[in-house]
């Protein structure tokens, strides 16, 4: 029995002794290669390099735009026409689309009692007239008599002299309203202002006129000359009007062109609109164009001096500004700007820029101020 147990306690003692040897074999070599790692250099990936971006060399030019707008036709005058005194219409002389001269008959107005009126204030002058002369002739006597002592008393005279001077203002009074009371009578005669045609007639014979809140009777256009109204947006403004001119066309007469020349802007910005109001006069001699229609205008405009022009792809426009990327010693800054004429794919800006600077060609968001790039420019 003690030589079996003897054998076990051996065996035992080998396979710890073997284990405790592979494990100082394994933990051996684990070190060794954590060894060898640490020795063996770790390769790095190099630096990213910098993108390439392309520009182009700012540069000072000519703007240039046009543009068409929507303008209104409105004639040279507009005048309605209302009676000045009540009435019946007697006769009517004109209708829509006749041509008038100035100071034509356009219709007669029948009011007997202003007539009337004016006979019982003839009349008045007269009775008038004949007082005045009546104390004028005693006076002149008195006056004659007075210049021999004792014949006159001085009071007599001034009395005398007084009678005739209140004589002469009735006169004069009753002369005036007979006079202002035929003016009224004139009124009857309703006439052309100026040279036009009728565009408008609402009465007819037989209709009573001259209440306050009535229609006018007539209105009467001047056509020979039109004004054309064009609202002109705020940019456009402050540029010039190549030959203070405009070219304009017509839903009437959309076969032909015709000219327009600045005469007139309202020198004020509309703040709903945010445009200016230009005005044009065009000749209409012959009567083609009708006042009240709408036209197509288009303007040439220019700045007075160069301005900076670049590609509209190189302007960046945000929420909250617009921008554009000028490239210095291979470094980006973002420069902000102000829009102006937008021709296409060129742009007008006004920043703190100068002919010369390069610029970013495709401007972008990404692309950060203070970024460094190697620049290509672009030769288009």
């Amino acid at each position: 029995m003690m030589k079996i147990q003897f054998i076990m306690t051996r065996e035992f003692n080998y396979i710890l002794y073997t284990r405790i040897i592979a494990t100082c074999l394994l933990l051996s070599g684990i070190i060794a290669c954590n060894e060898n790692q640490e020795k063996t250099p770790i390769k790095t990936q190099d630096a990213a390099k910098a993108d390439t971006v392309k520009v182009f060399l700012l540069t000072a030019d000519s703007a240039q735009k046009t543009i068409s707008l929507p303008g209104e036709l409105l004639p040279n005058e507009n005048a309605q026409i209302r009676a000045k005194v009540q009435g019946y219409i007697r006769k009517l002389n004109v209708d829509i689309g006749t041509r008038v001269k100035k100071g034509q008959v356009l219709a007669l107005i029948d009011a007997p009692e202003i007539n009337t009126r004016v006979l019982e204030l003839n009349e008045k002058v007269r009775a008038a007239k004949s007082r005045y002369a009546s104390s004028k002739d005693y006076f002149e006597r008195i006056n004659e008599a007075s210049k021999a002592d004792g014949v006159v008393a001085p009071r007599e005279l001034q009395q005398t002299k007084n009678q005739m001077l209140a004589d002469s203002s009735e006169y004069n009074a009753a002369v005036f309203a007979a006079s202002s009371y035929r003016q009224i009578g004139g009124y009857l005669a309703i006439l052309a202002p100026y040279n036009g045609i009728v565009t408008k007639r609402t009465i007819n014979v037989g209709s009573f006129v001259g209440n306050p809140n009535e229609q006018p009777l007539f209105e009467i256009q001047d056509n020979s000359l039109l004004r054309l109204q064009v609202p002109v947006p705020e940019v456009y403004t402050g540029a010039v009007l190549l030959n203070n001119s405009a070219e304009i066309t017509t839903r009437s007469q959309p076969d032909k062109k015709y000219k327009a020349s600045l005469v007139r802007a309202s020198g004020n910005i509309d703040n709903q609109s945010r445009s200016e109001l230009w005005e044009f006069a065009i000749p209409n001699a012959s009567g083609e164009l009708k006042a009240g229609g709408y036209s197509d205008v288009k303007l040439r405009f220019l700045r007075s001096k160069p301005s900076l022009i670049v590609p509209t792809s190189a302007v960046v426009t945000t929420l909250e500004k617009k921008f554009i990327i000028k490239v210095s010693n291979n470094t980006t800054q973002w420069i902000d700007v102000r829009t102006g004429f937008n021709m296409g794919d060129k742009q007008e800006i006004f920043g703190d820029l100068h002919p010369g600077d390069t610029l970013v060609l495709k401007g972008n968001e990404e692309l950060k101020a203070g970024t460094t790039v190697i620049i290509k420019v672009d030769k288009k």
